[in-house]
Formats: structure tokens, sequence, C-alpha cells
């Protein structure tokens, strides 16, 4: 698989050593998400970092998809209603995890197994699907994702 880079609408973080990407409509609730899972991975002790919101470049290198973030707005996040924010960010990530934030009761109650975020010709991501007011996002995502326990933040987040 090949193919050029792709700017998507989406928010991307590093949590531990796991990249995630959070997908879904304008307002849905994708950077605040993002947000409070940064924030619970470094209560956590784990290293967590924005990489990039609003516009994510995806390209491939290898095997893996990469998460980069346009120069324009490098290190900034909108905390909706309370304005953009710098905060601790990097230049790119390895992609683990698509994230779709979904609202309810729009949302189908149980969502299909084995789902895949395709991204373009470059590949594809294993997608879960989170509720934009999930209390703790980054434990639903241990609860949903158990291969990410393996590693912090997720490890300190299984029962």
């Amino acid at each position: 698989m090949s193919g050029a880079a792709v700017n998507i609408h989406a928010t991307a973080i590093v949590a531990g050593a796991r990249g995630l990407l959070f997908l879904g409509p304008s307002g849905r609730g994708k950077s605040a998400l993002a947000f409070a899972c940064i924030t619970e991975a470094r209560r956590l002790g784990a290293f967590a970092a924005l990489v990039a919101d609003d516009r994510v470049i995806v390209s491939r290198s290898g095997k893996a998809l990469v998460a980069q973030c346009p120069e324009a707005i490098t290190g900034l996040i909108e905390l909706r209603g309370s304005g953009i924010v710098a905060i601790e960010s990097v230049s790119a990530a390895v992609l683990d995890l698509a994230i779709e934030v979904v609202s309810l009761p729009e949302a189908e109650r149980l969502p299909p197994e084995n789902a895949v975020f395709s991204v373009g010709t470059l590949g594809s991501l294993p997608l879960v699907r989170l509720w934009s007011q999930a209390a703790d996002p980054l434990a639903h995502l241990a609860a949903l994702v158990p291969l990410l326990h393996h590693e912090t933040p997720f490890s300190r987040l299984a029962p």
C-alpha cells in the first residue's frame, strides 16, 4: 500500500506509547476527549501529548500510519467554549487506534465488531467507538481495547 499523505479532520494524541486518532464531525467532542485522555494519562504518571487538533496529516512509514500536525497549529488545541490553548505536543506519532466519537441516541447501541478506519490508500487502523460524554475516556478505551493494557497508561487501568 502506498499513497500521498492525507489531511483529515481529526485529533491525534500520544498516551503512553500509543497513538490515538479521534474522529467525528465538528462539535462532537474529539478535542475534549483527547484532552481528557492526555490529562488522565499524565495523572497516572505516563507520557501524553498532543500531536494535532482539528487537522491531522496522516502518512505511511513502512507498515505504520503516522500522524503529524500542520505547522500553523502545532501545540494548539481548542477547548470548545473556552478558547484555543497551547499544550505539550510532539511532531509526529505512529497511530495504533482510531476512535469514532459518537453521541447518543444517534449511535447504534452496540457497534460492529472488528471495525476499521481506512485512510485512503495508506492503510487502516482498528476502530472503536467512544461516547462523547464518557466521564473517563481513558478508562473506557482500556476496557474496549484489552491489547492496549500492556503499556502505560492503560496497564494502570486494568482490573
